[in-house]
């Protein structure tokens, strides 16, 4: 068993807000991973879209085990838990092939 207080499932914390998909970037911290979400971006000059993407912190709570780089997470939007994590793991999916830009 584990206490973690900022875990929304055993914790004092309510997920509210937006819901986010992205994979798993780093995984360095404490309790905590970084999450890269990809997108394109129209530009209308060239009538084509260009590759972005971003990253977020969220909180992962001990509950989820198997977790490695790469894999597909949801994460939900919550209070801010410290400088920068503003959302909180809510579930989490295997990858099975490793493409790193999931659009195409």
């Amino acid at each position: 068993s584990f206490v973690d207080k900022k875990c929304p499932f055993t914790g004092n914390v309510s997920i509210r807000g937006r819901v986010l998909t992205g994979t798993v970037a780093t995984m360095k911290m404490k309790r905590t991973i970084t999450v890269r979400r990809d997108y394109l971006h129209f530009l209308k000059k060239y009538n084509r879209f260009e590759k972005r993407h971003s990253k977020l912190s969220a909180h992962m709570s001990p509950a989820f085990l198997d977790v490695e780089l790469g894999d597909l997470v949801t994460v939900g939007g919550c209070r801010p838990l410290s400088k920068t994590v503003r959302f909180n793991v809510v579930a989490t999916k295997k990858v099975g092939g490793v493409k790193k830009f999931k659009k195409f």
